[in-house]
């Protein structure tokens, strides 16, 4: 019977929410499982037929028979929205909250497509790893008898904000501009001005409140969260985020696309606006620490005063900088960028002078933040972004748009040191000159520029250690996906279970391994 138990297929469903910024890190996990476990497993990525159509050249060098694409069935238009919108990329605020519901009507269709599975292979699938915010996935899995874990692809610090404040809403039973939030120590404040308009307009009945709060509610049932981090990048966020949802949280990041796999296509499935070849040959020419890196992310951008003032600043500045440029918010983000968008000449100038590079819609940017020119990285801070910063020991200019950005600069400013905030949203009003002095800031050789650089290589360091595969010190995020794929090998349910040891409340998690008992306590 053990037997025939091991020679079943070891297949894995991966469900994660349409967005850029999500499918990624989805896909970058499924090849570290892949390469973490001793068995081969088969890990079938489920997600609707455009991002799948993506998902397509980003594997190109990866075998199908151990990732698989599967295509859930899904017709935007009968959601309210616009045809072929099966992303996040160019929804307005309106049609984001549809998009959100909308994901709802997956749920038929992964039903299906276990179904499918379970007939071919006689058996269901060994778990389904599901996005934090497709709570409804645990559902399905528990009706069918499947492991089910969460994977989050933020931070622990900015998950952890993210789902409290949108459970517990503790803006709304004050007055004052600051607040604390369950979960964290009561002398941390946060305020309304890192609140995203969907946050400062909910109440718990709103059409956003009624998709978000469901979602996360689900989700801490599962057995279990994956968390895109390092236990030495964020001990104290990891602490309370396993004290607030009470489960185990494998911490087994940073997972990132592979570095061998070169320029966006293969990373992404997205072309990129520059050759890879004349970005690299452009850095060659600039020294080290001098260049300026600023993009806000796949789906980000800011308005079109902004967008005036940053170029200002830039040029301002004297700085060397690469700029990924898209057209500003009220405009199709993949449409035609126009020169009135920038000061009379910019481009011209900075090509010219060979001050600026400015790149169209996608860049090489892993290529671009491990470049020995690159000194700073003025980003929209959403998670992706920080870590591939981090990991080559880059310093960051935070400018967060959306989503638990806001709280990942708090926590880069706060807790690591290695950030300074120009400003927030795409509401507010900045000048060149704040731009200009804010890049000075962080470029300088002494003081607070030399203290970020000298704090942001700390953390490339412990990031290094926490992925080193060799030898017996092995690193923790190493270890972690170990023990993940030996919990999602296991033949027995995770058992979980609280005490109160000494008036301590502890999060008791144990799961069977070839017999053995392995128990984790989280005070």
């Amino acid at each position: 019977m053990a037997e025939e138990a091991n020679n079943k297929k070891k297949h894995i469903v991966m469900v994660p929410i349409m967005a850029q910024g999500h499918i990624i890190p989805f896909l970058a996990l499924a090849r570290q499982i892949q390469r973490t476990a001793a068995t081969t497993f088969t890990i079938t990525i489920a997600s609707t037929p455009l991002n799948i159509h993506h998902l397509k050249s980003a594997l190109s060098s990866t075998s199908p028979d151990q990732i698989r694409l599967a295509e859930l069935p899904f017709n935007s238009a009968q959601h309210g929205l616009p045809p072929n919108r099966e992303n996040t990329d160019k929804l307005n605020f309106s049609q984001l909250v549809k998009f959100c519901h909308a994901t709802l009507s997956l749920e038929a269709p992964l039903r299906s497509l276990i179904s499918r599975i379970t007939e071919a292979e006689g058996h269901p699938p060994l778990c389904i790893i599901s996005d934090v915010f497709l709570g409804w996935v645990n559902t399905v899995a528990n009706s069918l008898g499947i492991r089910n874990i969460t994977f989050t692809t933020c931070g622990a610090y900015g998950t952890l904000a993210y789902i409290s404040i949108w459970s517990n809403l503790p803006h709304k039973k004050t007055h004052s501009d600051e607040f604390w939030v369950p979960g964290f120590p009561q002398n941390y404040r946060f305020y309304r001005t890192q609140l995203h308009r969907y946050l400062t307009e909910a109440d718990g009945t709103d059409d956003m409140s009624r998709f978000v709060i469901p979602q996360i509610t689900h989700a801490m049932k599962s057995e279990g969260w994956i968390c895109n981090t390092a236990e030495e990048v964020e001990p104290l966020g990891l602490k309370l985020l396993r004290k607030y949802i009470q489960l185990p949280v494998w911490a087994v990041g940073p997972i990132l696309p592979s570095s061998a796999l070169e320029g966006s296509k293969h990373r992404t499935g997205k072309e990129s606006g520059l050759t890879l070849e004349a970005c690299m040959e452009w850095l060659d020419l600039k020294d080290g620490n001098s260049v300026v890196y600023v993009s806000f992310g796949s789906q980000n951008t800011i308005s079109a005063s902004q967008m005036m003032a940053l170029a200002e600043g830039l040029e301002k500045s004297g700085r060397s900088f690469i700029w990924v440029v898209r057209p500003p918010v009220g405009f199709d983000i993949d449409g035609e960028f126009k020169d009135e968008w920038l000061p009379k000449g910019f481009e011209e100038r900075m090509r010219d002078t060979k001050k600026g590079l400015l790149v169209r819609k996608w860049a090489p940017q892993l290529e671009i933040l491990s470049h020995k020119s690159t000194g700073v990285f003025l980003s929209h801070c959403g998670w992706n972004s920080v870590l591939e910063s981090l990991s080559n020991g880059v310093p960051m200019i935070g400018w967060p748009l959306a989503a638990e950005q806001t709280y990942n600069v708090k926590m880069l400013v706060e807790e690591m040191g290695v950030a300074v905030e120009l400003t927030r949203t795409v509401e507010s009003t900045i000048c060149g000159e704040e731009v200009k002095k804010v890049i000075e800031i962080v470029m300088e050789k002494e003081r607070k520029g030399k203290e970020m650089k000298e704090k942001a290589k700390e953390i490339a360091s412990h990031i290094r250690k926490a992925i080193t595969e060799k030898g017996e010190e092995k690193g923790s995020s190493v270890r972690a996906m170990e023990d993940l794929v030996r919990t999602i090998l296991s033949p027995n349910s995770l058992i979980f279970f609280i005490l109160n040891l000494n008036n301590k409340v502890a999060c008791v998690s144990m799961f069977v391994i070839n017999s053995s008992a392995i128990c984790t306590i989280i005070f």
